[in-house]
C-alpha cells in the first residue's frame, strides 16, 4: 500500500505559512534547496523545473494532494496545474469545477477518496498542504509519515501544521538531516 506523506516546511513554532498564505522567513539557501530538489525533485512546481534545470524523474511521489488555500497560491500567479508531472488532486468545497483539466477536484468524501488512492498501485502520495486537509486526513488515520523541514525562525502566528485539534499521537523518528543554514529535515512515522 502506498504511503501518504505530509511533506512540508514549517517554522519552529509549527506554522506552514503566514495568515495571508505568504512564506517569507523560510530558508532560500542555495545548498539547502539543491539537496532538497535532488532528494525530492517532484516537489518542485512544473513551471520552475525548467528554469532550475531539474530534469530528474519522480523519486518518491507520483501523486499530490492540495487543499484549496495551498492550490490558490499558484493560481493567483496564473499557475493552474502546478505539478503537471504528478497526478494532482484539489480538495475544495468552494470550487464548482476544476480550474484545470489536469487537476481533479474532490469536493466530498475526502477520507474515502484518499483511502482509495492509497490502495492503488504507484509511488507514495504527497500531501503538500494545507492545514485543514492535513487535519481531516490525520483524523481519518490516513497520514503515514511526516517530513518536516523545520526552519530556524519563529513566525508568531500563521497557518498551523494542522487546523484545529488533532489527537495525541506517537511519532517515531526514522531519518534526520541538518543543514548549515539551521534547517532540520525530520522524518517521522506515525506509530499505530
Amino acid at each position: 500500500m502506498r504511503e501518504l506523506v505530509y511533506y512540508v516546511a514549517c517554522s519552529l513554532d509549527g506554522f506552514i505559512a503566514h495568515l495571508d498564505g505568504s512564506h517569507d522567513g523560510f530558508s532560500q539557501d542555495r545548498d539547502y534547496l539543491k539537496d532538497l530538489f535532488s532528494t525530492f525533485p517532484e516537489t518542485v512546481p512544473s513551471h520552475l523545473r525548467t528554469a532550475m534545470n531539474i530534469q530528474a524523474e519522480n523519486q518518491r511521489f507520483d501523486t499530490v494532494l492540495m487543499g484549496r488555500k495551498t492550490y490558490e497560491i499558484g493560481l493567483k500567479e496564473g499557475v493552474s496545474s502546478p505539478y503537471s508531472h504528478l497526478k494532482q488532486y484539489l480538495f475544495s468545497t468552494s470550487f464548482d469545477s476544476t480550474p484545470d483539466s489536469q487537476v481533479e477536484l474532490i469536493s466530498q468524501h475526502a477520507v474515502e477518496r484518499v483511502a482509495a488512492l492509497k490502495s492503488e498501485p504507484g509511488k507514495d502520495i504527497w500531501l503538500c498542504g494545507g492545514a485543514t486537509l492535513a487535519a481531516t486526513l490525520f483524523a481519518g488515520d490516513l497520514v503515514d509519515t511526516l517530513i518536516l523541514k523545520m526552519n530556524p525562525f519563529l513566525m508568531g502566528e500563521g497557518i498551523p501544521l494542522f487546523s484545529g485539534v488533532v489527537k495525541q499521537s506517537e511519532l517515531a523518528l526514522s531519518e534526520q538531516k541538518s543543514y548549515q543554514n539551521g534547517v532540520l529535515r525530520l522524518h517521522y512515522k506515525i506509530v499505530r
